[in-house]
């Protein structure tokens, strides 16, 4: 029972299961007519296999609640930090190792570390590899965050030999299988839906599937590597930390993939409110012989899939003695892999911060000329200082708001402090920032302190400021100098934000504008991956650095309903 387990948790493995066992998915083809596409998914669904409600669910609950009934301790390792205030669950930080006590609930599960004990949410963990493996000899951290070696290395050779084929195993089985899921996507449904114009215009595939083509043909190089690598014979002694090494710079292609996703799902939402693409979908899932998860299940994985790597090679690193052949470039390939999900949560992040600053730039009054997003898509540092102006030397103080490339100005409202107004902007790109010692300042001719100038290369413009303190006149000149590294960064990284995603971002923020309360923009996204349908709890939801992709579905609070009817006004 135990030497499965890992099979049930994972989503890729599964593809290897048989679909369709009556033999009927032989009789029928995908034509070009929308009708026989809606025939072909009444046909299966009359055959007992309905769309949204997957066949071979709980089959990984029911052999995790065996083995806990039989007396045997399995243990789960957090993808993710799980941060709660409810003293019903239970809190921990990605990487932690939580005894699970009952998996009877899909979403929830009762698990103890240490002495609490807690519902969490089963999303947030995946099911170690090597379950055998006693609690204590899982690695201790120490100071600086390295593992305890003498712990490390303390069980016997022939068992960590066992335990590194363990790993090894999963990491060419799961690859394997995901080359089969990744050409089911692009065979199954790519192809299928570029027959159909009247359905789909390149744009929406472009949307919906990303740069999924690219990937599939990157992982076809990546698993031949790693086939290469395998030694059939003797697992543990194989040394694929050199592959990872090789494709790390091509693992970035997954950055773009990472972006677009929640395009992706809110893009399938809308197509699948019409009953004609719920049809058409189901059809090419059901021709490809894959297994019962809907579309927007088998977008996800590839995004799981990037978060997983640090996971494996963790472990892997973690059963390969220092005088294997392999542990330097294991070693090194971990390392490389945490930067490319470093570099994928960056950019992720940055992508989260347009809709921030769209919304932003909306409850702006007097807004003219171009949308900050033109140019830019971080918000550096903001704050108040005052602007002192030729000919007269006038002082004004205006809130400033510090973007990669551009400087913007705005004035408060008198009774409204809340409120502001749009006055100008700087080009950053042009400015170079000169520090001013506190004194008569020659090119003003008036006494300044806490002082620094803007000065245009080109146009010999300047402008004086002043801050409140020192302390703020410091963290500007660093805010300063973060964002020339910023716009440098983003140079040297290739990072930029499309023309649709500004589009939709600003098109997001008038919505909300005009409808006068705040609303998430990423809540449908969230609520849309709730709606999934899975046949077995997700092997790996990314960690929460890596990528935010869903929330634990709680009880329904009526506190807010109970305040707003105490309100005696809104705003």
């Amino acid at each position: 029972m135990r030497g499965v387990l890992s099979r049930y948790w994972s989503l890729e493995s599964l593809h290897s299961a048989t679909v369709i066992t009556d033999g009927a998915l032989d009789k029928t083809a995908l034509t070009d007519d929308v009708g026989s596409e809606e025939d072909l998914y009444e046909e299966f669904r009359s055959s007992g296999h309905r769309y949204g409600h997957p066949g071979g669910g709980g089959g990984e609950q029911l052999a995790i609640n065996e083995l806990i009934s039989d007396g045997s301790v399995v243990y789960a390792e957090a993808l993710w930090d799980h941060v709660t205030m409810d003293d019903q669950e239970l809190g921990f930080k990605a990487g932690d190792v939580i005894e699970v006590m009952d998996a009877t609930n899909k979403e929830w599960w009762w698990g103890r570390i240490l002495d609490s004990e807690g519902w969490f949410p089963a999303s947030f963990v995946r099911l170690r590899v090597n379950q055998d493996e006693p609690m204590e000899d899982y690695p201790l951290k120490v100071e600086g965050g390295k593992e305890d070696d003498s712990r490390r290395f303390g069980m016997g050779q022939t068992t960590k030999d066992q335990m590194r084929t363990n790993v090894i195993n999963e990491i060419i089985s799961t690859e394997r299988d995901y080359i089969k899921h990744l050409k089911d996507i692009c065979e199954g449904y790519i192809k299928q839906c570029r027959k159909r114009a009247d359905m789909f215009t390149e744009e929406q595939l472009k949307i919906i599937f990303g740069n999924i083509e690219d990937i599939y043909r990157c992982q076809k190089k990546f698993v031949k590597a790693l086939e290469k690598k395998f030694n059939k014979d003797h697992p543990h002694l194989s040394e694929v930390g050199s592959c990872f090494l090789e494709y790390q710079t091509e693992f970035q292609i997954y950055s773009e993939y990472c972006n677009n996703h929640p395009n992706a799902c809110m893009e399938l939402s809308r197509l699948t409110k019409v009953n004609k693409y719920v049809y058409f979908f189901e059809a090419c899932r059901l021709l490809q012989k894959m297994i019962d998860i809907s579309l927007d299940g088998f977008l996800l994985t590839p995004v799981q899939k990037i978060c997983k790597y640090p996971l494996q090679l963790a472990e892997l690193l973690k059963y390969t003695n220092p005088q294997h052949r392999d542990f330097k470039d294991v070693e090194a390939a971990l390392n490389a892999m945490k930067n490319v999900a470093r570099l994928i949560n960056e950019r992720k992040r940055r992508l989260e911060n347009i809709d921030k600053i769209a919304q932003w730039q909306s409850s702006i009054e007097d807004w003219e000329g171009e949308d900050v997003l033109v140019r830019s898509s971080e918000l550096i540092y903001s704050g108040e200082l005052a602007k002192i102006s030729h000919p007269q030397a006038k002082s004004q103080q205006r809130m400033f708001f510090l973007f990669d490339h551009q400087l913007v100005c705005c004035k408060k409202d008198l009774l409204r402090r809340d409120i502001l107004y749009y006055k100008s902007r700087i080009n950053m790109d042009d400015m170079e920032i000169l520090d001013v010692e506190d004194g008569k300042d020659k090119d003003f001719n008036i006494s300044v302190k806490n002082a620094f100038k803007l000065h245009c290369r080109d146009t010999e413009e300047v402008h004086l400021f002043c801050a409140k303190k020192p302390e703020q006149k410091q963290r500007w000149l660093k805010a300063f100098e973060n964002e020339r590294r910023q716009v440098q960064l983003d140079q040297e990284t290739g990072f930029s934000i499309t023309e649709v995603q500004k589009k939709q971002a600003m098109l997001n923020a008038s919505k909300q504008h005009h409808a006068g309360k705040p609303k998430a923009v990423t809540r449908p996204y969230y609520d849309f991956l709730m709606r999934q349908k899975h046949p077995t709890l997700p092997t790996t939801l990314p960690q929460q650095q890596v990528f935010m992709l869903a929330e634990p579905k709680r009880k329904p609070s009526n506190f807010w309903q109970n305040i707003s009817r105490l309100t005696p006004f809104r705003k």
